[in-house]
């Protein structure tokens, strides 16, 4: 649909806006190339400019990244996420950890009051994945189940904004997965935060669903140290 003409300046934050929503939405998905600047400027109705515009201010947040000879690609879901990828690269994996420890306890505490059945039911599907990717040496899909887990205990806590900081980890939370996954002796498939979090929440017991959360992150916080 295109936009409505107005000056420069609001045009420009009108389509910022516009695209910002294409991206949250998940209209564009993460990590794949938006549509073409011709193919963007004949849907919206804008100059070539004012498209550019917008696009500048999505990428200085974090959200596109302009990749020369190639295109534009979804960075981040959301200003937060773009934000925090940044500010991850300057800080070490201990303080990341400490930040999801209390991310991780609220969001297990809030999900044991909240999550609705089929939240219980997706989460038992994506530890079957998890294990079945760790049985079968797929590691890459073993990290992804085992972040999609994590992010659906985010989302089931009904805090939006929760979920919304929470999945800003994903990238750094799927490095460290694989980093692990390298040391010897590491198991891929704990109980801990994980099966005895989902009996937890659906017996809506928040005080377990928290400690088993307390015990699996101390437990990675183990691995770091070592």
């Amino acid at each position: 649909m295109a936009l409505s003409p107005s000056s420069r300046a609001p045009l420009a934050d009108e389509v910022t806006a516009k695209l910002r929503t294409m991206v949250h939405s998940g209209e564009w998905p993460l990590h794949q190339r938006i549509p073409s600047e011709t193919e963007l400027m004949a849907t919206l109705g804008v100059s070539r400019g004012t498209l550019r515009e917008a696009i500048k201010a999505l990428a200085h947040s974090g959200m596109l990244e302009v990749r020369r000879g190639d295109g534009t690609y979804v960075r981040a879901t959301s200003e937060i996420s773009g934000a925090a990828r940044r500010l991850y690269q300057d800080h070490t994996e201990v303080h990341i950890l400490e930040v999801r420890l209390g991310l991780d306890t609220q969001a297990a505490r809030l999900a044991a009051r909240n999550a609705m059945p089929d939240d219980v039911s997706a989460l038992r599907a994506l530890l079957a994945a998890r294990d079945q990717a760790w049985n079968a040496g797929d590691y890459e899909a073993w990290a992804a189940a085992d972040w999609g887990f994590h992010e659906r205990v985010a989302k089931a806590s009904g805090n939006p904004l929760l979920h919304e900081l929470y999945v800003s980890f994903g990238a750094a939370f799927h490095q460290d997965l694989l980093a692990q996954q390298r040391r010897p002796g590491f198991d891929g498939r704990p109980l801990e935060g994980h099966d005895l979090l989902v009996d937890a929440i659906e017996q809506r017991d928040a005080e377990t669903a928290v400690a088993t959360v307390n015990r699996n992150l101390n437990s990675c916080a183990d691995w770091l140290a070592r």
